[in-house]
């Protein structure tokens, strides 16, 4: 078997393993917020309450199987339950191809779920559970010992100070953000969620990944908020979610933004 087709075969194996991730994903989003065990008890139709079978539970296949609809009841399924496996999917794919067999896959993977979680979450509630954004930071710590490539650090010592400075970093021009839009507007202009999930990214990816996510999420979330404002008529004043924007620029990063911010750097520096 030739090299591309080993890399084909362990991109489907990283996919099917984002999905089964991406069904977990969703029994959490909901369940978190309400602050309902992720354990027990088994999923089951919110309108009917029958269990879900394993055969119904496959992740993406199921929903397209039962066409939308419970078994038993016939409750319509939410078009996101498949969405956010595969989005889950894509995105564990798409860092195996970058990263391959390096201790940086699983870690991403890991931080790609926390992220997930955390988006949908803010969509439907306007908040960033605490197990995403403090948990993130522990991790980020953590895990920047044990793996320093994380940071291109030689070592555990130096990948845990390049994670600390990454999360102050990260959370302390946040707040010192929400700190001003406070006193300029007279209100909360930006939840503790935001300024605690930008610690979080700080802590798994650096300090370079945190300036990189205030500047992409800036510049896409104002798009989408005058979206909004001139397309669905929502008001100037309305409350828009800033955690996904967060997130997206974090799975850029991820994905090939540092290269990218890199040859910025270089182009503003006049460097070749």
């Amino acid at each position: 078997m030739s090299l591309e087709s080993w890399n084909l075969y362990w991109t489907a194996v990283s996919a099917v393993f984002g999905a089964v991730v991406g069904s977990f994903l969703n029994v959490c989003i909901y369940r978190i917020p309400l602050e309902k065990s992720v354990i027990r008890p088994r999923s089951a139709c919110p309108k009917c309450g029958a269990p879900i079978a394993g055969y119904d539970n496959i992740p993406i296949l199921s929903w397209f199987l039962l066409r939308g609809r419970c078994r038993h009841c016939q409750a319509p399924i939410a078009a996101r339950y498949p969405l956010v496996e595969a989005l889950t999917a894509l995105l564990f794919a798409l860092v195996w191809r970058r990263y391959g067999w390096d201790p940086r896959t699983p870690i991403y993977w890991l931080g790609i779920g926390g992220l997930i979680l955390g988006t949908f979450v803010d969509f439907d509630h306007l908040i960033i559970p605490d197990r995403v954004t403090l948990g993130g930071i522990a991790a980020g710590l953590a895990l920047s010992g044990v793996a320093p490539v994380l940071h291109g650090a030689p070592n555990w010592l130096e990948g845990l100070s390049a994670a600390t400075v990454g999360a102050i970093v990260g959370s302390g021009s946040l707040w010192l953000v929400a700190e001003v839009g406070r006193m300029v507007f007279k209100k909360e202009a930006m939840g503790l969620g935001d300024v605690k999930l930008l610690g979080a990214i700080g802590a798994f990816l650096g300090w370079k990944a945190v300036l990189f996510s205030l500047v992409f999420s800036s510049l896409v979330g104002s798009v989408a908020g005058i979206y909004l404002i001139v397309r669905k008529g929502r008001a100037w004043q309305s409350k828009i979610p800033y955690g996904p924007y967060l997130s997206l620029a974090a799975v850029v990063w991820i994905l090939g933004g540092d290269a990218g911010w890199q040859a910025y750097v270089n182009l503003i520096a006049g460097e070749p």
